[in-house]
């Protein structure tokens, strides 16, 4: 076991072993250059695993604007319409039997993990452990039926919705700067989704939430507030960060937030008006002033890491899962101690998993 294990709050590696265009066809199982993730390159950065996203895209046809877009200034980029459920549950599920294959075909070397004990059993014994998320929740009908079936099938942690908006509510656009009360907050679908992820012990994820739905979670959910890959809008005006008062209410919750790597997060630009090459010039330094500033308002226990490996544009001197030591010796070096390292890197996600699944 690596000396600071790390659990992240997550990925985005399912769509591109699913999306071969994406991923360029590469195995989970082989070295490569080719995106983020992949079980050689974890071990030698003590990757011990995170919440493997299934993130749903739009038919083609629902792409073009999006594809178009000028990415030379990724605050402009439209957002496609809402998926069409048939649509979603059918890209679900092929993209859960791509994270079913890799455990099956990985000769015990990945888990799914379904409980808090199988998460820790795997990062004591070196198993990559791998937790289900939906981000965006296209694919559950307004009554709930698929939840109950997603959940059998291990689904345990989901996000209401990605920037596009659903029946449930409301994503933040990508816009800066730009607060993130972009809109209304959640439908009555919404709320009644919370309770019963209350109820069944599945965490809400308010990562791309818009404000007001952030603030409808609050009020209803008896769960620690969660979001597993934001970072700090005082130091990054974008929607996708989080306001003082919304680090304060996950802190009075004891729940947590995720560092998100993606360069656009954490600029104080924004990464508008800059070239591609600044973005991903942009330094660990600028990581390490994010996790100072949720540690000073959250405290040491409520803060993680939250990648977006393969899912953003993050900064070179990490470049992929195997450069995530040179973020701990960061932080070691800015003063974080074994504990602090430890709570950070793993023990955090830990607690707050017990504390909100069943």
């Amino acid at each position: 076991m690596a000396k600071y294990p790390i659990f992240d709050g997550h990925n985005d590696t399912v769509l591109h072993l699913f999306d071969t265009h994406r991923g360029a066809g590469r195995s989970f199982f082989e070295k490569s250059e080719t995106g983020h993730i992949d079980l050689p390159r974890a071990k030698e950065g003590g990757f011990a695993g995170g919440f493997f996203a299934m993130f749903v895209s739009n038919p083609p046809e629902d792409m073009e604007a999006f594809r178009n877009a000028d990415i030379s200034d990724p605050t402009t980029i439209p957002m496609p319409p809402p998926l069409e459920l048939g649509f979603a549950q059918q890209s679900a599920f092929k993209m859960m039997r791509t994270l079913f294959d890799v455990e099956a075909q990985s000769d015990g070397q990945v888990k799914i993990t379904r409980t808090v004990d199988e998460l820790e059993d795997c990062i004591e014994n070196d198993v990559l452990a791998m937790i289900l998320h939906f981000e965006g929740v296209g694919m559950i009908d307004e009554n709930l039926d698929a939840l109950e079936v997603f959940y059998q099938a291990g689904l345990r942690s989901l996000g209401i919705v990605w920037s596009r908006p659903n029946i449930f509510g409301h994503g933040v656009p990508f816009r800066f700067p730009h607060s993130p009360d972009t809109g209304d907050g959640l439908t009555d679908a919404g709320k009644a989704l919370v309770r019963k992820c209350n109820e069944m012990g599945i965490m809400v994820d308010l990562s791309h939430l818009n404000e007001k739905g952030f603030w409808d979670v609050a009020k209803i959910s008896d769960a620690p507030l969660v979001a597993t890959h934001s970072n700090v809008h005082a130091l990054s005006q974008t929607p996708r960060n989080l306001t003082d008062k919304q680090l304060e209410a996950i802190k009075e919750s004891d729940g947590m937030v995720g560092l998100n790597f993606a360069t656009a997060f954490l600029r104080e630009d924004g990464g508008k008006g800059v070239t591609a090459e600044e973005r991903s010039a942009t330094p660990i330094a600028t990581m390490v002033k994010h996790i100072d500033y949720m540690v000073e308002v959250l405290g040491i226990d409520r803060v993680g890491l939250g990648s977006d490996f393969d899912g953003a544009g993050i900064p070179s001197e990490i470049g992929d899962v195997a450069g995530l030591p040179k973020l701990v010796a960061a932080l070691e070096d800015a003063g974080y101690d074994e504990e602090s390292l430890n709570k950070l890197t793993h023990q955090n996600w830990i607690r707050v998993l017990r504390k909100t699944w069943k």
